[in-house]
Parts: structure tokens; C-alpha cells; sequence
């Protein structure tokens, strides 16, 4: 397994774009730096789920970028992606971890230290915690302070990526924090310049994420 880099985890969403121009926008996002690539589809049927998996992992392989699937653990190993990402209402880690094996990625969205908690147990390689800000995606959410992330970490020692409405304008609400990274969309699939919004991000995150702080608690 590639080591894992949360410093800017780019969640695909494909709502209101064609074929070309979704995988142009990824394509154009792996070129700005993004580390990680997670493609959820919510709403397509499996098959047009594993063509597009496919797809996007051509362009992921390209740049030597993991690709995580969202939620379907059967995509994931039908398209032979890095790993699989699912939520609280999704299968819980321990089957995921199970079905994968030990060399896949498998990540879990957390808002709790109980949550972090059970899904490190059960053999989780990364939290997403949010969402910090509301969203303007299809997925239901909960707000989360960046106390909670904090305390998630320093419970946990796990890696961290804050994920929920983060953007250039507010993340600077993550520099004190324990985050590793940020996990953005709309940032990103909404930009007119998706390159060029990928490259601000990562240096953003590279340059002002307190990563010495951090690791004085490890």
C-alpha cells in the first residue's frame, strides 16, 4: 500500500457534468497536486459505477495518485482501486478490513471520539471528520467543531482530514488544528480553473498546517 498523504483529498462529484468534462476536471485536479482521489457516486447503477471507476483510475494510475471508492467495497475491488472510504451508515470498517485485506486503504468518516474509536479498532488507516462547514453537496450533514477533530487525533493518534464546505477563503480555521490535510469538492468541481484551485490548496495546506505541533503530540 502507497503511504498514505491526506494534504489534499480531492471527493468527486459528477452531478451536472458530462463524461469528458468530469474527467477532464480530475484529470486537471491531479496535475494542481491533489494526493488523493475518491470518486462517490451515490446514485449510479453498479455497472456504470465500475465504467467510470475505470476511468478515473487511468488518470489516478497516470499520476501515481490512490484512488478510494466511495461506500461500494465491491467497486473498489472490481475496478482494483487503493481502497475504499465509508461513512457511518455504510458498512461498518471491520467487514470492510475483512473483505479488503490489510493491503487496501480503508477509511471511515467519524464525528465522535467513540466513533474514531471503534473504527481504529476495527482497522481504519484515516478519519474523515466533518463536515466543518455546510455543504453544497447531495450528502446529508452534520456540522462538527475543529475541537472535536482535535480531540479525535489526540484520542486516536490517527491521521485526520477535515472534509465539509472547506475552500481557499476558510481554511484557515484548520491552521491551528490537528488536521493532516483537507478533503474538499465543491473547491475543486466548481472552479473554473481546477488546476489552479488544486495548487492553491496544497500550498496553502503545506504552508500553514502546524505539522511541528502536531507531531509533538506523537
Amino acid at each position: 500500500m502507497k503511504a498514505l498523504d491526506l494534504t489534499l483529498y480531492f471527493v468527486t462529484d459528477s452531478t451536472d457534468k458530462t463524461e469528458d468534462e468530469f474527467l477532464k476536471i480530475i484529470e486537471e485536479a491531479c496535475k494542481g497536486g491533489v494526493t488523493l482521489v475518491q470518486l462517490r457516486e451515490k446514485e449510479r447503477s453498479g455497472l456504470d459505477y465500475l465504467i467510470l471507476s475505470q476511468k478515473v483510475k487511468q488518470i489516478t494510475d497516470s499520476f501515481d495518485i490512490p484512488l478510494i471508492i466511495d461506500d461500494r467495497i465491491d467497486i473498489a475491488i472490481a475496478a482494483d482501486a487503493a481502497g475504499v472510504h465509508v461513512g457511518q451508515s455504510d458498512i461498518p470498517v471491520k467487514y470492510a478490513r475483512q473483505i479488503l485485506g490489510k493491503n487496501k486503504i480503508v477509511g471511515a468518516t467519524v464525528k465522535t471520539v467513540e466513533q474514531a474509536r471503534i473504527a481504529k479498532e476495527e482497522g481504519a488507516d484515516y478519519f474523515g471528520v466533518g463536515a466543518i462547514y455546510p455543504t453544497t453537496t447531495k450528502v446529508v450533514t452534520i456540522l462538527t467543531e475543529v475541537s472535536m477533530l482535535n480531540e479525535i487525533f489526540c484520542e486516536t493518534n490517527m491521521p485526520v482530514a477535515a472534509i465539509g464546505g472547506l475552500n481557499q477563503t476558510n481554511i484557515d480555521v484548520l491552521y491551528d488544528s490537528m488536521a493532516d490535510g483537507i478533503a474538499v469538492v465543491s473547491a475543486i468541481m466548481k472552479s473554473e480553473n481546477p488546476r489552479e484551485s488544486a495548487r492553491a490548496l496544497k500550498e496553502q495546506v503545506q504552508n500553514n498546517f502546524k505539522k511541528l505541533k502536531k507531531a509533538s503530540y506523537k
